[in-house]
């Protein structure tokens, strides 16, 4: 694509812009929901009977229905990170933490030192990284890939009257248009926009206030996270800004005009040019948010080509989504628009591709009398097989294991207990959180992933542990699971390059017996690796829910102290040895191993573990109840799979961001980075 835009003369240029997004407008088609109903009936009739995708069935079913694609020809999309980056005038008011010239600065970044979070998480999403310049006050070293489409440099203090003309937030919105135009004919379908801007967050809260009816109170956040007096301060900038500019909510061009920012107009001029193309936008935090807001007003029907991600820190993007008619799938508290949270769903959506088209792919096995396929493994694959059955079959990772468990426990023995496991490696955790306070980014805006990223310094000992960390998923069945279900935990366990273990109970056994056979399996596989997902199977989602009921019932009377096997006694035979290979299976957090926690049965055991021995809990990662809100009651290995998937993320931040130093990016004037970052 051509990085320069063509000369034109004013009025002509005008004209163009004007017309180019007016013709966008109405040529973007709303979806059709009978399609989506067709969808999610053919997906249901493929996944195992009685159990659901949850929310991931959402993300798959808009995304199909945003792009037309079929489930014969499903494929991965093409991703485009575009990072639209411009200065703003109202940053003479002094709301943020971080000078003006940072936007260039961090600019240089993205394309030079390539050491910024945008730059971790599209090399994560295995996403195209573009950077363009919309309105950069400051010089700027020389960038041979930056995407020059200056408007302007900067746009005027909003606080003081209109940030731009109206010919200028055309000419933003016709700028994102032609960039969706240029990268969907090179195949993107799937873009992730972000943004850098000094003060874009009091543009976006302006905006928020504007077409959401809130008060400034509720829609400005701390941005950059700045002090309480510069809150303030900055709740009263934007009072000021819906004063004197008085925008019109009916009028997205007349509100981007008096109260928006280039970078914003951009990023919904890219939402209308993708709506148009049938290529979907995965939108990250607030000031995405904000910009979807403006291409909503000018365009309804853009809201079905958008896709959630994150729950933003920002009090205001809750109001923002819900105006939009999307759920995020996950809180992870961010604070950057960096294409953050975006990066995280696009690798989701490509998972949930492949656990799809493996349910999709032609049957190469035999049919059993209930409709299901029949698990096959091979040594080697028949030679009437296609290549890509022969490929879904080399990439199941399943081992199984059933025996009798008498010889794995003591009989003798009247309870299970849990040991006391050793403190987290308090050393590695400050080194490593002290490396990410200095990473070029505002101080904390990385929220869950940087915990994430210091909890994993503390378990290893490494204050930077590397990409690839080695990992096992483990899960409990009481009988084997349908051969759908293992077609699907195994598409997921492959995309986080999880093996499996299939550990399946011996009817027979007693708890003590359980226990034991659980505990010797989990060390195993926890000492090879330092991430251990553990699951419990169920043949339906309601057979799922009724079991975490009968555990939270069954463990709500226990204290420190309490006998385990008083607790299991009121429970069926099968849900004592289920629990009790689970118990067993957390001692492997000895081995100073990260536990993720896949389904609420499980997560239900684990709160039982962590009450009994509290010095578990900093070794276990609840990963629905906590991190991703997925609605996954009959998981299977499904949650802890994505779970890895958010480690690896953080493995990404940690691993190929750069400090400030490096980048020589301004460090934070302001709020808890003051003095802290360096």
């Amino acid at each position: 694509m051509k990085q320069t835009a063509a000369p034109l003369g004013g009025d002509l240029r005008r004209a163009e812009d004007a017309e180019l997004v007016h013709d966008t407008i109405r040529a973007i088609e709303p979806l059709d929901d009978r399609a989506g109903e067709n969808m999610q009936c053919a997906l249901e009739e493929k996944l195992p009977q009685g159990v659901g995708l949850g929310a991931l069935a959402a993300l798959l079913d808009r995304y199909m229905c945003a792009t037309k694609s079929t489930w014969e020809h499903l494929e991965k999309p093409k991703k485009c990170t575009l990072i639209c980056c411009a200065d703003h005038g109202v940053a003479e008011m002094q709301v943020s933490a971080y000078p003006p010239e940072t936007t260039a600065q961090m600019t240089a970044n993205y394309l030079l030192a390539k050491g910024a979070v945008a730059n971790a998480l599209a090399n994560f999403a295995r996403s195209d990284l573009h950077v363009a310049d919309l309105g950069i006050k400051a010089p700027l070293p020389p960038l041979p890939s930056l995407i020059d489409r200056k408007i302007a440099h900067g746009t005027k203090n909003s606080a003081k009257g209109a940030a731009m003309t109206r010919e200028e937030a055309l000419r933003s919105l016709a700028v994102g248009i032609r960039l969706a135009e240029d990268f969907t004919a090179e195949g993107c379908r799937c873009f992730l926009p972000g943004e850098m801007g000094i003060s874009n967050t009091t543009a976006s809260a302006a905006i928020a206030a504007c077409l959401c009816r809130l008060t400034p109170e509720q829609a400005t956040g701390r941005g950059t996270n700045i002090s309480d007096e510069r809150l303030k301060k900055k709740i009263e900038v934007v009072r000021q800004i819906l004063a004197v500019n008085r925008p019109d909510a009916s009028d997205g061009i007349d509100v981007l005009q008096k109260v928006g920012g280039f970078e914003l107009g951009c990023i919904a001029g890219l939402i209308l040019g993708a709506a148009r193309k049938r290529a979907v936008v995965i939108l990250d935090g607030f000031n995405t948010g904000a910009a979807a807001l403006i291409a909503e007003a000018l365009a309804p029907a853009v809201t079905g080509y958008l896709l959630p991600s994150h729950l933003a820190a920002e009090p205001a993007h809750a109001a923002i989504l819900k105006k939009l008619g999307l759920t995020p799938y996950m809180d992870m508290r961010f604070r950057l628009g960096e294409a953050t949270g975006s990066s995280i769903v696009a690798d989701f959506l490509d998972a949930a591709i492949e656990a799809a088209k493996s349910l999709f792919a032609e049957d190469t096995a035999t049919s059993d009398g209930k409709g299901a396929h029949a698990w096959k493994r091979k040594a080697a694959a028949d030679a009437a097989q296609t290549k890509e059955a022969q490929d879904e079959m080399k990439a199941v990772p399943y081992r199984f294991l059933s025996k009798s468990m008498s010889d794995d426990a003591d009989d003798a023995l009247d309870d299970l207990a849990l040991p006391s496991f050793p403190a987290l490696d308090t050393i590695a955790m400050a080194a490593c959180q002290k490396r990410i306070d200095s990473l070029a980014k505002p101080i904390y805006s990385l929220g869950r992933l940087e915990e994430l990223a210091v909890r994993l310094a503390g378990v290893t000992g490494e204050a930077r542990p590397p990409l690839g960390a080695r990992r096992a998923l483990l899960i409990f069945a009481a009988k084997e699971p349908s051969a759908r279900q293992k077609r699907l935990t195994s598409a997921f366990a492959a995309h986080a390059e999880a093996p499996v273990t299939l550990a399946l109970l011996d009817r027979d056994s007693k708890p003590a017996e359980a226990f034991a056979f659980g505990q010797k399996i989990a060390r195993e596989l926890a000492a090879d690796g330092s991430l251990l997902g553990l699951a419990l199977a169920a043949e339906t989602d309601e057979m799922a829910r009724e079991k975490a009921a009968r555990y939270d019932e069954a463990f709500r009377p226990a204290k420190e102290g309490t006998a385990i096997l008083s607790l299991l006694q009121s429970l069926p035979p099968a849900l004592q040895r289920e629990a009790a290979a689970l118990l067993g299976a957390l001692c492997a957090a000895e081995s100073r191993c990260l536990v993720l926690l896949d389904d609420p049965a499980t997560e239900s055991i684990a709160h039982l573990a962590e009450t009994l021995a509290p010095t578990l809990k900093p070794y276990l990662l609840h990963v629905q109840s906590d991190y991703l809100a997925l609605g996954l009651p009959a998981s299977c290995g499904i949650a802890a799979s994505l779970g890895m998937r958010l480690i690896d993320a953080a493995l990404h931040m940690e691993n190929d961001m750069k400090t400030f130093a490096e980048t020589a990016v301004a460090v934070a004037a302001d709020g808890p980075g003051k003095g802290r970052q360096s």
